[in-house]
């Protein structure tokens, strides 16, 4: 049998990157999967990908309310109950202190903040006793300019999670965060760069990984799945996939 077989899962942000890394490691495992998207584009170029696989596609903003209670309605019609929710959406923007606008700050806190909290609350009625979420935060230890208001958010995140793992423990749900370093996604997670922003900013990946190299989508995933299924005597904890880039192991060489 596989490791998911006949379980159900809820993946946010999971029309691209490590998302849908997620989802198709999920759905290689056996498992039924929604998840969502907030781009149009995206949305159905998932949806065409994933035809004919155990997964719903959904189109939702996750920092509209509106749009996570319409979710937790499909979830509950389509899949009756969750056994693993990964709350991987986010939003990012390079920009220094002097060119933060409020609106960027806002967008970053509606997204990878309230939105995460919200999907929770929306969801967290469909967890089977025993279930378990997965936050996707940030190596967040180690920290470099331009990304006050991202890591930020992603902070207040894993501060809260924390919270959620104590209120969600009389249930027997794990609740744990992923926390990816540099990863080689078509972004490298910093949508927007301009040539020479991306550039520094991959030279910036490999000088300081220790591991040489950034990581990879699957293998970000591999984690997120070890938290949602396997460490099954494992609780509010943050799994850093960084190659050792948050713990002050030294440059690579």
């Amino acid at each position: 049998m596989s490791t998911f077989e006949g379980k159900k899962a809820v993946i946010t942000g999971g029309t691209h990157g490590i998302g849908l890394a997620i989802v198709t490691a999920l759905l290689d495992g056996g498992a039924e999967v929604v998840l969502t998207g907030r781009d149009e584009t995206r949305t159905a170029a998932a949806r065409s990908e994933l035809r004919g696989r155990a997964a719903h596609v959904v189109r939702s903003d996750a920092a509209s309310t509106t749009d996570i209670a319409a979710l937790a309605d499909l979830v509950r019609e389509r899949l009756g109950h969750v056994d693993h929710l990964f709350v991987n959406h986010g939003f990012a923007e390079f920009a220094e202190l002097g060119e933060v606008t409020e609106a960027s700050w806002d967008r970053h806190f509606a997204v990878n903040t309230k939105g995460a909290f919200f999907s929770v609350q929306a969801l967290a009625p469909l967890l089977r006793e025993g279930g378990s979420i997965v936050f996707t935060t940030v190596a967040n230890d180690a920290v470099f300019p331009g990304m006050s208001a991202y890591s930020a958010s992603k902070e207040a995140t894993r501060a809260f999670a924390h919270v959620l793992a104590a209120e969600l423990l009389p249930r027997g749900i794990r609740v744990n965060s992923v926390a990816p370093g540099f990863i080689e996604t078509p972004s490298l997670g910093m949508p927007g760069l301009t040539a020479e922003q991306r550039k520094g900013f991959e030279r910036q990946a490999y000088e300081s990984t220790p591991m040489g190299r950034v990581g990879t989508m699957a293998e970000v995933a591999a984690a997120a799945l070890f938290l949602a299924s396997g460490a099954t005597f494992t609780t509010n904890v943050e799994l850093a996939v960084d190659g050792g880039f948050a713990r002050g192991l030294g440059t690579a060489h």
